[in-house]
């Protein structure tokens, strides 16, 4: 017989039943479920989806490539592995999407805090891979560029929010500067492609906070000066930039990739009956647009490209009529940093821009880099988060389409 007395609280304090918490959690679920973008989730789970196909269809390429005499890798190896990252960066944006606005400005600002004191580290401690020194080793081997990119962008927002603040605030000296500082970390390792997508969005913010026409020709002189400068100054870059422009080689990758994405037609040659995949380097991370033209036809890389399109789209409808200058800015940040590194993907694919060593997000194979992807993917659901319920009084982004500074100054009014 149970002799157990029932407990009995004491004066004054508060009991929390595990009913009323579950109760709590799932009220806190439907409130997520009804203020989430869900047309934009359902857009990268579908990416997501090809992903993993397209990494099926690239695994055996490299595990054969990879594999010796002593170890042979079985040809789904990186498919089986990518499945696991996938299921780390699904439970990452799951988790950044159901942050406040508030706590995922925080959360970002700490992120780049972070990965840009391991970006100060690379030089010291990182560890070479391919003639760049871009990873750090701490268990698991990752590149802190990678998790500044979502990160930079909400560091960027706020900073250029500050406006509304105080109009004399330097922001726009703060944010270039950072972006100084930034690039020539980057360029130590050396990586131009990435230097090139942290600029493109300091400049697309830059350009939304409503800064003048002449400030922005004359950061557009200083960039066209510093590419130029990189040009002459770095080998790795002038190397890749004369082999683009020189057409390549047959046994150039970039021209191998066109060659492999072509190979397929309109229709593909069939899941794991791709040839030309079989000598392409990276295919399951750098030239995985390539494998998916082989094997699954042009048709295909058509609606991949129409997804990133969507993307963009379905996120400028979010701030069409968004009346948070902050919210607006690193919603516009995360975007471009998604959509612009998957484009440079795909150009390089096409031979249409110089070799950059850069994945295709939500696609490629990856580590660490799908972790960071996932988070890039879940602030941005957790800043475009909106009570449906609620009416917008201020018309948003299109502030910016009929004079230039309107958007702060009708935000700011706010």
């Amino acid at each position: 017989m149970n002799t157990s007395q029932p407990y009995i609280p004491r004066a004054g304090e508060r009991i929390v039943s595990s009913e009323r918490f579950q109760s709590s959690k799932r009220a806190e679920l439907k409130i997520w479920w009804r203020e989430i973008d869900r047309v934009l989730l359902f857009l990268v789970i579908l990416l997501m989806a090809f992903g993993a196909a397209a990494v099926a269809a690239a695994s055996p390429a490299t595990a054969r490539r990879l594999s010796t005499i002593d170890v042979t890798l079985p040809d789904l190896y990186f498919y089986w592995a990518h499945l696991k990252w996938q299921f780390i960066g699904i439970v990452t944006l799951i988790g950044a999407s159901m942050l406040s606005r508030d706590n995922a400005r925080r959360l970002g600002v700490l992120v780049a805090a972070g990965a840009l004191f391991m970006l100060i580290l690379v030089p010291v401690l990182g560890s070479e891979v391919n003639g760049a020194k871009r990873w750090i080793n701490l268990g698991m081997r990752f590149q802190p560029s990678e998790f500044l990119k979502p990160g930079f962008a909400i560091a960027l927002a706020w900073i250029l929010s500050w406006r509304l603040r105080d109009p004399n605030l330097p922001v726009l000296a703060i944010v270039s500067g950072l972006m100084g500082f930034v690039g020539v970390l980057l360029m130590l390792q050396p990586n131009l492609g990435a230097t090139l997508l942290f600029g493109g969005v300091w400049f697309v913010l830059v350009l939304l906070s409503g800064v003048s026409i002449q400030r922005i020709g004359a950061l557009i002189g200083i960039g066209v000066a510093g590419f130029t400068a990189t040009y002459f100054l770095y080998d790795n870059a002038r190397n890749r930039i004369d082999a683009f422009l020189g057409g390549g080689t047959a046994f150039d990758q970039v021209d191998l990739a066109q060659r492999t994405l072509l190979a397929g037609g309109w229709t593909g040659s069939g899941l794991w009956l791709g040839v030309r995949k079989l000598n392409l380097p990276e295919a399951h991370t750098d030239y995985i647009f390539s494998v998916i033209g082989e094997e699954f036809g042009l048709i295909v890389c058509a609606l991949v490209v129409f997804l990133y399109l969507a993307i963009i789209a379905r996120v400028l409808v979010r701030l069409a009529d968004e009346e948070n200058l902050f919210a607006l800015l690193a919603g516009a940040g995360l975007v471009t940093q998604i959509v612009g590194q998957a484009f440079i993907n795909i150009l390089v694919n096409l031979q249409l821009f110089p070799s950059k060593g850069m994945t295709l997000p939500l696609v490629s194979y990856g580590g660490s880099s799908t972790i960071a992807v996932g988070l890039t993917v879940g602030l941005l659901l957790a800043i475009t988060r909106r009570n449906p319920f609620l009416t917008r009084e201020t018309p948003g982004l299109r502030t910016i389409l009929p004079a230039k500074g309107a958007l702060v100054q009708k935000v700011g009014r706010k």
